[in-house]
């Protein structure tokens, strides 16, 4: 484990998201729709449109949209045609990135983003220049003023639950998981009574990268831009 908080980063970042929902939702909508499109509508026998309605929940999207999106990709075999692409490369201070796209213009994308880097003290990497130093993961946050218990009955818990490791700050438990059991230890901790302020997928950097203040303002700049194209659905980063 890294050693950083994912945590400061999310809460970093939240209100600048909630300014975006409007475009948040169409995001999810497209997976959503992705997913419903590959395995089926039903989500207990769909895993992955489970976890993305999972997502859709978190993001306070309406279940009116998540209906039409499932019913939008079941009403007929004919509709939108996207592929998933991951575009790597460096960002300001040899920051690691990672773009993950859902696109249904490879060509438009790709200029999109090549773009974005480049005006932003970045440079588009070849195919694994960056993906082997990061992880996928599940990661769950639990903030610790909702809850009763110290730290050693949290690892308890979570030990019990499956889960992998547990990092502790003042304000949040941040566990991980391996993604098989992402679910079930999900699950577990709800289970429990445990109210968990976040639950996803997600890439978690091996080794971090510190910047100074100029070199942050301006990965954010590009991080910003990223999140901003709606053909991208998630940015990564190994930024401490």
């Amino acid at each position: 484990m890294s050693g950083h908080s994912k945590w400061h980063n999310i809460q970093g970042r939240k209100n600048a998201q909630d300014a975006k929902r409007g475009k948040v939702f169409q995001k999810i909508s497209r997976e959503i729709y992705m997913a419903a499109k590959s395995g089926g509508p039903d989500p207990s026998i769909n895993p992955a449109l489970r976890l993305v309605i999972d997502k859709a929940k978190s993001a306070n999207m309406p279940n009116d949209n998540v209906a039409r999106a499932i019913k939008k990709a079941t009403a007929s075999d004919e509709g939108e045609h996207y592929e998933e692409i991951t575009y790597e490369g460096y960002g300001p201070g040899g920051v690691a990135i990672l773009v993950h796209a859902l696109t249904d213009n490879r060509n438009r994308t790709a200029t999109n983003v090549r773009v974005a880097f480049t005006r932003n003290g970045g440079n588009l990497g070849e195919t694994g220049s960056v993906s082997y130093m990061f992880e996928r993961q599940g990661y769950i946050a639990i903030e610790r003023k909702n809850v009763t218990v110290d730290e050693d009955e949290m690892l308890e818990m979570v030990i019990e639950a499956g889960g992998e490791d547990m990092e502790t700050s003042d304000d949040v438990f941040e566990i991980y998981t391996v993604p098989e059991d992402f679910t079930n230890v999900r699950d577990h901790l709800e289970k429990d009574g445990l109210t968990l302020a976040q639950a996803e997928l997600t890439m978690v950097p091996q080794t971090t990268v510190r910047l100074d203040e100029q070199q942050k303002e301006q990965l954010d700049r590009l991080v910003e831009k990223l999140e901003d194209d709606d053909d991208v659905s998630e940015v990564f980063t190994s930024l401490e």
